[in-house]
């Protein structure tokens, strides 16, 4: 196996997504990597709680496997106390994973400019990093110093696509409103804007609700661009995972 590394997995107070966290914590960390979580000021985090019991009649929530995995997650040191944003130096960490949601806790994170800036300084060093649905939004309004531009100018990615976001929303709105719109503009069309060309945006297959799983990464899908890996939702979180970890 390679040598343990550091993994930083930034996240705000409340509201990131169960599986996008518990899972890539998991296969991290059997793998023998080090996962070191960061927040705001340093409190424990907590996931979206509607993801652990069910967004809507108890469905469209996490599956069983990330929720068991969020629970064993809960009770380690990292989770409990974690580093603030404004404490962590990126050049301690050897790669970079940035998970999402859709929750209005995820502005918090989604919004920082604090975060964006050591966000921009560990895209510098050149080093694996990794995105997943919103958390692609981290990346997009990051700014390269340098040039101005997105970090991500130049650099193919996928994320939550509209089409995903939109049906959530309008399934959902009766009853939960905006929660499944974080933003006035929708993640696919902030993420496109920020790329060199709209051609580096990869959508992947329509899917709405068949999820990858340990076994079976048939419904996954991700983009790889050199260092970097990026997926569009929960149901990529294994296959997103498994080729992050071979840049470790």
């Amino acid at each position: 196996m390679a040598s343990a590394r550091r993994v930083l997995v930034p996240l705000p107070d409340h509201d990131f997504d169960v599986t996008e966290v518990a899972v890539p914590w998991r296969l991290l960390t059997d793998a023998g990597h080090e996962v070191v979580f960061a927040t705001e000021k340093g409190h424990m985090p907590a996931a979206d709680p509607l993801l652990l019991t069910g967004v809507l009649f108890g469905k469209l929530g996490a599956d069983p496997e990330p929720r068991r995995f969020y629970g064993d997650l809960t009770l380690t040191e990292a989770f409990q106390k974690p580093l603030t944003w404004d404490a962590v130096t990126p050049s301690d960490f050897d790669a970079l994973l940035l998970p999402g949601g859709h929750a209005p806790g995820m502005r918090q994170y989604l919004g920082s400019h604090a975060l964006q800036a050591k966000v921009a300084a560990f895209w510098a060093l050149q080093r694996p990093v990794a995105a997943i649905c919103h958390g692609v939004l981290v990346l997009a309004r990051t700014q390269d110093p340098a040039t101005g531009k997105s970090v991500l100018h130049g650099t193919r990615t996928t994320c939550l696509p509209k089409y995903m976001e939109r049906s959530a929303y309008l399934l959902t709105a009766w009853k939960l409103g905006r929660y499944y719109r974080t933003y006035p503009a929708y993640v696919e069309e902030e993420v496109i804007a920020a790329l060199a060309d709209a051609s580096h945006f990869e959508r992947g297959p329509r899917v709405l609700s068949k999820r990858g799983t340990a076994t079976d990464h048939a419904p996954a899908f991700v983009v790889e661009d050199g260092r970097y890996v990026s997926a569009r939702w929960p149901g990529d979180a294994y296959l997103f995972t498994e080729r992050f970890l071979k840049r470790l």
